[in-house]
């Protein structure tokens, strides 16, 4: 069918040789006529006299007339001719005439379903108002609407004056060349008028249906959304065989545009919703849907004195799919996740990613019992294997915690504050697992909370103290320099130990301005000691390894040293083995330690032999001093491993011509031990606790006067 015939269902078109021929008849025409042709005693303008007078244009450009049917009163009607667009010829438009009250009727029409659209009414609402507007003007006709899906399944909309079991009937029914005057219409893409549903072959398959009903005829005309796809049909049925009034060919033509608009309506605003409440990547609902309807629910299950759980879902191990295969492969891997997530949660409407790779599910109707079992069979779906992803091989795991409702909270918000708690429990205790909240959470939460904040206000305002341990060797008691040692006297809440406050000032990002205020406090403290006149050989102090990512500590030292006329080969920087454990960070580590050495700076791997410990990483670094950790020394009267292990140690150091300072030294006993083993220099409570600063004078003083010896 050509374009333009096909476009053009509310015009009757007849194309036309140059001496008033008919060639052909667009469907439209072919249906008002009721025959394939048009001859001229169906319509008196193509009588040869006649013909020639309009071309000749003796009429003007138009006229009206009467056509004159196969079936049927003659249909008044308006003619106009035009020169062809392309080639000879003439192109006839012949449309109904309408009288007033006709016109006013359709107005109205259109005024009420444009109202509907406008107001954003349901589209069911919309095709509903429509119809009922039409057989309001038109009695004797039951109108309908079906809408057409993807899949050229009909699904109807509205047919107020039909029993909804015919329209049960029709759901899902599949459009095609011989499916009713609906489905055919569908198929065809073009109107289809069948004035006996009891004999056209295009019943056939719904004709024991229909006839049921008692319908007769039906005029369906597809509805188009744009040249290609039909988006609905909109029929009108008769109970008797009948051909069609001209004037339902008038409210076809109009109802048809008013279906077009609200279909095109439904599928933008239907395009603007998915973008506002559906995530893109996975199409799963985002969190803005998800707390709506998360918070629906809540209130129907409060109201009915139900129980429900909201499970937060984090994925392990899918940060290294982006990093290493791209965010592309990142995103299949999510859309993969979602549909396992569907999958093992069926039904469930409040399931939804939250952003990354963090998703969500509130679970009506759930006990502790419950949740944790959807939660433990949600870890073990991760778990299972999952296709390659662009030929790499894909390990996933998922870590869940989760929140009763109402035990842990009445609301949304605090239901997911809570789950967020027990989601940092699983991490923390190894990853693909779930935890379940618990009030020692909440308390956790809070002390950690005021603890950050008293953490901030120390670092600020000079809450922040040093003390200095001495190291000593152990066979002439002398002093060889002094480890510097970070205390917190909170007021209110006393000495708070270091190995509570570091984690946390490690999780929130002040350890490296803790640490920079360490060094140049340290620093300071040395100076004015030299100043007084006590020779404090030198000093270590701690650095964490994002120091040596995120800072310039070469720059710091440096900087330091310069402005307390410090020697370099006094100071000594203490790392951990964890500095090696992430190779990027390694290079930019070996990087500035190496410089130090360079500038005469010590470097010493604090608590040796407990972490990473590879021969290859101190062959790397530039480093000068190996400590050894209190867990060995403790340990040397009873354990020979402990023994056989320091031994070695022992050995590495003077192969690689190492200092060697033994941490945690207690007894007289351990003390020998280590002599014997050859470890010479050690700090501990045996030797000396950490001091305060004036307190370390003071031992400084003792130790050069004589005052001070080694325990015996």
């Amino acid at each position: 069918m050509p374009p333009l015939e096909r476009t053009h269902h509310d015009v009757g078109l007849a194309w036309l040789d140059a001496q008033g021929r008919v060639l052909r008849l667009n469907a439209s025409l072919r249906a008002w006529v009721g025959q394939e042709g048009l001859d001229p005693g169906a319509l008196p303008l193509l009588q040869p006299e006649t013909w020639a007078r309009w071309v000749e244009g003796e009429h003007g450009p138009a006229r009206a007339s009467v056509l004159r049917r196969a079936q049927g009163e003659p249909l008044p009607v308006t003619v106009q001719a035009d020169a062809a667009p392309q080639g000879e010829g003439w192109v006839l438009s012949v449309w109904p005439r309408v009288d007033v009250s006709e016109r006013a009727a359709i107005d109205g029409i259109q005024r009420a379903v444009l109202e509907a659209v406008a107001t954003a009414r349901p589209l069911p609402e919309v095709m509903d108002r429509l119809c009922r507007e039409v057989e309001a003007v038109a009695p004797g006709v039951a109108c309908t609407v079906l809408a057409v899906d993807e899949q050229g399944r009909v699904h109807p909309l509205a047919a107020p004056s039909l029993p909804s079991a015919y329209s049960a009937a029709l759901e899902g029914a599949l459009i095609g060349p011989q499916a009713g005057s609906c489905g055919t219409a569908a198929w065809r893409k073009e109107p289809v008028e069948v004035r006996s549903i009891a004999t056209d072959p295009l019943w056939a398959a719904y004709k024991e249906l229909a006839l049921g009903y008692g319908l007769a005829s039906c005029w369906s005309t597809p509805v188009m959304l744009d040249a290609e796809r039909v988006g609905a049909t909109f029929a009108l049925y008769y109970w008797q065989e009948a051909a069609v009034d001209p004037y339902h060919r008038l409210l076809v033509q109009a109802c048809t545009q008013l279906c077009r608009v609200a279909l095109l309506h439904h599928e933008h605003e239907t395009r603007i919703e998915r973008l506002a409440y559906f995530d893109p990547t996975t199409g799963l609902p985002n969190r803005g849907l998800f707390t709506r309807r998360a918070e629906a629910q809540l209130q129907r299950l409060q109201a009915a004195g139900a129980s429900a759980a909201v499970l937060l879902m984090d994925l392990d191990r899918f940060k290294a799919i982006n990093e290493l295969q791209g965010h592309a492969a990142g995103n299949e891997v999510l859309r993969a996740v979602a549909r396992r997530l569907a999958q093992s949660l069926p039904g469930l409407d409040t399931l939804a990613r939250l952003g990354d790779d963090e998703f969500v599910v509130l679970l009506p109707e759930a006990d502790r019992e419950a949740a944790t079992h959807t939660a433990d069979a949600l870890c073990a779906a991760m778990d299972a294997a999952w296709p390659a992803v662009r030929g790499h091989e894909v390990r996933l795991g998922m870590s869940i915690g989760f929140s009763l409702f109402p035990d842990d909270g009445h609301t949304l918000e605090s239901l997911l504050k809570h789950a967020d708690l027990a989601l940092v429990q699983a991490k923390a205790a190894g990853r693909q697992c779930a935890r379940g909240f618990t009030p020692a959470m909440a308390r956790a939460l809070e002390e950690k909370s005021w603890m950050e904040a008293e953490l901030r206000k120390a670092l600020a305002e000079g809450g922040l103290q040093l003390h200095f341990q001495p190291k000593v060797h152990l066979r002439s008691g002398a002093l060889l320099g002094a480890e510097v040692l970070l205390r917190w006297p909170c007021p209110g809440r006393g000495w708070i130990p270091p190995d509570r406050f570091i984690p946390l000032a490690e999780e929130c990002g002040l350890v490296n301005a803790i640490d920079a205020w360490v060094l140049r406090a340290a620093c300071a403290q040395w100076a004015a000691w030299r100043d007084q006149g006590l020779a404090v050989p030198g000093l270590a102090v701690n650095v964490s390894p994002s120091r040596f990512v995120h800072d310039d500590v070469v720059a710091d030292v440096q900087a330091a040293l310069t402005q307390h006329a410090l020697p370099p080969e006094g100071l000594t920087l203490e790392v951990t083995e964890r500095l090696m454990l992430d190779e990027a960070q390694d290079r930019r580590a070996v990087s500035q330690l190496s410089a130090l050495r360079a500038m005469g700076v010590g470097v010493s791997i604090d608590d040796f032999g407990t972490g990473y410990s590879s021969l290859s990483y101190l062959r790397r670094l530039p480093v000068s001093e190996l400590k050894l950790d209190r867990s060995f020394v403790s340990r040397l009267d009873s354990d020979t491993d402990d023994r056989s292990l320091t031994r070695a140690i022992v050995s590495i150091a003077e192969a690689m011509e190492l200092n060697l300072v033994a941490e945690g030294l207690e007894t007289v006993a351990q003390a020998e031990r280590l002599r014997q083993l050859g470890c010479e220099v050690a700090q501990g409570y045996w030797l000396s606790r950490p001091l305060s600063a004036e307190a370390f004078a003071v031992w400084c003083e003792a130790v050069r006067d004589g005052r001070w010896n080694l325990p015996g």
